[in-house]
């Protein structure tokens, strides 16, 4: 777990808290509106800081009259536990609205909390807005930082007093006090080593010389053992494994969180099984659809295993997309495919599958990434009857995915949930299995006698060989004297063979074929077609009008 200190943004709703969130962990991971109350659930990141790294958290904006409203309660909830977690308080107000009652009651709340505090002047875009900010130190919470968090200006000079501010504990760490003995042990030798030149003369000197020169051959054979023991564990885990090979495209270390998003509809219980399975309140839930509007992360640990689950926001059919706000919530919903190791396509059983579904588990293949279809709200599914027709719908449903497993669970009980995370487990293996080529090649030969490709312009296509290329999603490379002339029909054939084969449950297959280097019987062109002759006609001269 990452021990950096911890900062907790809050301040009243639209004063550009998740815009100093963005600035702070660059790009635009939260979601940033001209609309109030947008953000609603809490949203961690990391922040480094002239290699001082800290821990960020973008909160919803505090409100007491909202918290009233279900949703409002919910944002408070979310906002607070950020705020007793949080090693330091970044309070942020906007210099531009100046002091307003609900800062002030912020303001009072937050100093009841013994923790320290930091007032930002958010929206000081310029020299111009600087005396603005006076009015603000009568919140009686010290200095008072200008920042434009859209343009960056002053957020150097707010770091720096904010790194001043941690608390000691928070400020030192583990690796400052490790430092310490260090910088002790070395003072402590040196004043040895000066009181042994004092007391020892010349013959000090000589032993003196005789230590330095011991100590370094110490130093030399300890960094030796620590190599010679580093490349030991390299080679033993190496014998565990494999030998040592090149790292295909899109493999990358295996002791990695494995990033699982949480995909579908509007309402189909995807904040519930984020909720259930971090024990706690990661996610804001409300009957409503609608209520994610960024995705959150949320790191999860099962069976010895990192994860990193991701709530999305619902996804509507493209038609009934309007507002601009859910525009962006669907396009960063969908960017979380393309950086997520598996998909669980989340399906509301009490309504069964859609086409909205069927175009979702399509992009999700397409983007080549693991899927799992998870049939939540399955205690409202009564009778082994309702059951056998809600899988038959499923089938029917999503007939181009037959090969990725279905689950049915409860987020609202529990029931389920273990054996979801059980089969994630288990795609992600498939996502990242490789197959030898020696083995691929062998399997290979016996697929092309049964069913060789079909002829192409009249000529024979000959495959010469086949090798995995990459992984997340398994490549697998086709060398062959004519690439357009294996159809996609026979590819399909082939997935369907490995498929058969090695299993890939779960996950997508792909099968590219290239031409094969100084191959005599390279694809010929097509013959062009030769334009017809026109032939001329002999024509008589006309004859020439008599004059009269």
């Amino acid at each position: 777990m990452n021990d950096a200190p911890l900062v907790a943004i809050v301040g009243r709703p639209n004063v550009g808290k998740s815009t100093l969130y963005n600035r702070l962990v660059g790009g635009r991971p939260a979601l940033v509106h001209d609309t109030p109350g947008l953000t609603r659930d809490r949203r961690y990141g990391t922040c480094d800081y002239f290699g001082r790294e800290l821990r960020v958290v973008d909160t919803g904006g505090l409100d007491p009259e909202a918290e009233a409203d279900v949703v409002g309660a919910g944002i408070h909830r979310q906002a607070w536990r950020a705020i007793d977690e949080a090693d330091i308080v970044l309070l942020v107000v906007d210099a531009t609205a100046g002091i307003t009652p609900l800062d002030a009651e912020i303001a009072r709340m937050l100093r009841t909390t013994g923790k320290p505090i930091l007032l930002a002047a958010n929206k000081v875009d310029g020299p111009k807005r600087d005396p603005m900010v006076g009015d603000l130190y009568t919140l009686g919470l010290g200095e008072v930082y200008a920042v434009s968090a859209a343009h960056g200006r002053g957020v150097d000079q707010m770091l720096e007093a904010l790194c001043a501010k941690l608390p000691e504990r928070a400020a030192g760490g583990g690796e400052a006090e490790e430092g310490d003995d260090i910088f002790d042990a070395l003072d402590a030798a040196i004043d040895g080593e000066d009181e042994g030149d004092q007391e020892g003369g010349e013959d000090g000197d000589e032993e003196g010389e005789d230590d330095d020169d011991a100590e370094a051959d110490a130093v030399a054979v300890a960094d030796h053992d620590d190599a010679h023991d580093h490349d030991d564990a390299h080679d033993h885990d190496g014998e565990d494994e494999a030998p040592e090979r090149r790292r295909m495209p899109g493999e990358r270390d295996a002791d990695a969180p494995l990033r699982v998003a949480f995909l579908g509809k509007p309402n189909a219980g995807k904040s519930s099984l984020t909720n259930r399975l971090a024990g706690e309140e990661r996610s804001l839930v409300h009957h409503v659809p609608g209520t994610t509007t960024d995705p959150v992360d949320t790191p999860f640990e099962m069976g010895g295993r990192q994860y990193v689950l991701v709530d999305t926001a619902g996804i509507r059919r493209k038609a009934r997309v309007e507002e601009e706000i859910e525009k962006i919530s669907v396009s960063m919903a969908l960017g979380q495919v393309q950086r997520a190791d598996v998909v669980v396509l989340v399906i509301d059983a009490s309504l069964g599958p859609s086409e909205q579904d069927a175009r979702l588990a399509g992009a999700i293949e397409e983007a080549g990434k693991g899927i799992v279809i998870a049939l939540n709200k399955s205690d409202l599914i009564r009778g082994a009857t309702a059951e056998k027709e809600l899988r038959q719908q499923v089938q029917d449903t999503f007939h181009f995915l037959d090969w990725a497993p279905v689950t049915m669970l409860s987020a609202a009980r529990g029931d389920g949930t273990d054996r979801l995370m059980d089969l994630v487990a288990r795609v992600a293996i498939e996502h990242r299995r490789r197959v030898a080529t020696a083995e691929l090649n062998r399997f290979f030969a016996q697929v092309v006698e049964v069913t060789p490709p079909p002829l192409h312009h009249g000529r024979a296509i000959r495959i010469h060989y086949i090798t995995q290329g990459g992984v997340r999603p398994p490549t697998f490379l086709l060398w062959a004297n004519q690439p357009g002339g294996v159809a996609p029909s026979y590819r399909r054939y082939l997935i369907n063979q490995l498929r058969k084969r090695y299993g890939f449950r779960g996950t997508p297959l792909r099968v590219v074929v290239k031409q094969k280097s100084g191959d005599r019987h390279k694809e010929a062109p097509p013959p062009k077609k030769r334009k017809p002759v026109k032939q001329k006609v002999a024509r008589l001269p006309k004859a020439k009008a008599k004059r009269r």
